[in-house]
């Protein structure tokens, strides 16, 4: 196997777990991909030039570690990511019950804790790192992990106390009509229908799999699905985006594999971004449909 097939492969086999750490870093699985894949790109780009690589995954998780930063910057959200303060004390192990609370706290919730505090508790407590692999990842000191997780453990558990009153979005009645017409004509197999709908120059995202432009490229993306039966369509939103929400109907009472968003320039979509082969992305998310 050449190095190349072996970075490859390890990227395929991470994508997930990185993924997860960059929503949670970021606040948004959406947002989360994107960061995802600027973290991918540099990976491939310096790979040729970094030698040998002793720990591969921490190595990767360093570079997504510093792009989720350099994110969170350029969205001028930037905290503090040191407390300058490095208390030796005693990060103890989560209890069981604590752990699965931690790794069921909402994305919201998680962008409410400093930086340092944030990666520190979902390094541990949500992927399950050691101590000095979270130190590695954050290039921080054994103490001062232990103090940042200390801290974002406590957070988490007073946040989780508070009552939930964050407003929920609501949709236009225009963004909800045409929404449940693009939905209507794709659960009727009305893929015709669907043709109209698009403009001349549109822009498919399937993400994890392809990019294409254009009318006619796209419109084989609609013959695909027309051979498949493991989806339905339902309108909704995720992150208080207009998104749809996409069941397989071979699973009655399971929540949704994956979803759509659609970018629209007055009654056309312009944009399709389809997360069916990154189905990883919905984990975390906030929806409702």
């Amino acid at each position: 196997m050449s190095a190349t097939d072996s970075i490859d492969g390890l990227l395929i086999a991470l994508r997930p777990r990185l993924h997860r750490y960059c929503a949670r870093m970021v606040g948004s699985v959406i947002d989360g991909e994107d960061v995802l894949q600027d973290t991918l790109i540099k990976a491939v780009e310096a790979f040729a030039s970094a030698g040998p690589i002793g720990n591969p995954e921490g190595w990767l998780f360093r570079i997504a570690h510093n792009t989720a930063l350099d994110f969170l910057r350029r969205r001028n959200r930037q905290e503090a990511l040191r407390s300058g303060e490095e208390v030796d004390m005693i990060a103890d192990p989560a209890d069981t019950v604590a752990s699965r609370e931690i790794a069921r706290a909402s994305l919201r919730t998680f962008m409410r804790l400093p930086v340092a505090q944030r990666s520190s508790v979902i390094l541990m407590d949500v992927l399950g790192c050691s101590l000095q692999e979270v130190g590695d990842v954050m290039d921080y000191s054994l103490p001062a992990v232990k103090a940042a997780l200390h801290r974002g453990r406590a957070r988490l558990r007073e946040l989780a106390e508070e009552p939930d009153d964050a407003p929920r979005p609501e949709l236009s009645s225009a963004e909800r009509d045409r929404l449940g017409a693009y939905v209507a004509h794709f659960n009727a197999r009305d893929f015709d229908a669907i043709r109209a709908m698009i403009s001349d120059d549109v822009r498919l995202d399937l993400v994890n799999k392809a990019r294409v432009n254009g009318k006619a490229e796209v419109s084989r993306y609609f013959g695909n699905y027309s051979r498949l039966s493991d989806w339905h369509l339902v309108p909704g939103q995720v992150e208080g985006h207009p998104a749809i929400l996409v069941f397989d109907p071979n699973e009655p009472g399971a929540g949704p594999k994956y979803f759509m968003l659609l970018n629209w320039s007055a009654d056309k979509v312009l944009a399709i971004r389809d997360f069916r082969h990154a189905a990883y992305v919905i984990d975390g998310a906030e929806y409702l449909i």
